[in-house]
């Protein structure tokens, strides 16, 4: 495991193609990729092909984001996944992060890592205030703006303290 780096991105994209064409998670431009490649963290296999991914997104001064968290096919059911949300979890409480967020299909896997599901309010009205002028759609997903629904529509909203 270790810090994405640039020549990564195509990698990434690569691995999540699969689970943007099921729906799973949500495509992205490669240009997003790289504006965040210093958010996420890569799992490799001995032979240096890329295994998985995740990234972290900091929401607020509490509260940061799980984002495309994937393992590639032949490699999913092998702790992949878990190792990564493990090494994003550190990250975050290393920065100072008490709640994560995630959007997500697979409330199983996130369930079993201590994720519920969340409802309105998880943030003060000040703080909302705040937030909904991000232009980031990750905050919108956060916050359930009506802007993101169409593409978001059978995601789970879950959080974990940490």
């Amino acid at each position: 495991m270790r810090p994405a780096r640039t020549p990564d991105v195509v990698q990434i994209e690569r691995m999540i193609q699969p689970l943007v064409e099921e729906r799973i998670l949500l495509g992205k431009d490669r240009v997003v990729f790289y504006e965040a490649v210093q958010e996420f963290r890569v799992a490799e296999a001995p032979d240096g092909e890329l295994v998985g991914c995740g990234a972290l997104h900091v929401i607020w001064e509490d509260i940061g984001e799980v984002r495309t968290l994937a393992a590639a096919p032949a490699w999913r059911h092998r702790g992949v996944g878990h190792a990564l949300l493990e090494r994003i979890e550190d990250d975050a409480r290393a920065l100072g992060l008490a709640r994560l967020f995630c959007l997500t299909f697979e409330t199983a896997f996130f369930t079993a890592h201590g994720y519920a599901e969340i409802g309105e309010g998880i943030v003060a009205p000040d703080v909302y205030a705040e937030l909904v002028r991000s232009p980031d759609e990750g905050v919108a997903e956060f916050l359930d703006l009506a802007r993101v629904k169409p593409n978001t529509l059978g995601n789970t909203r879950m959080l974990k303290q940490l």
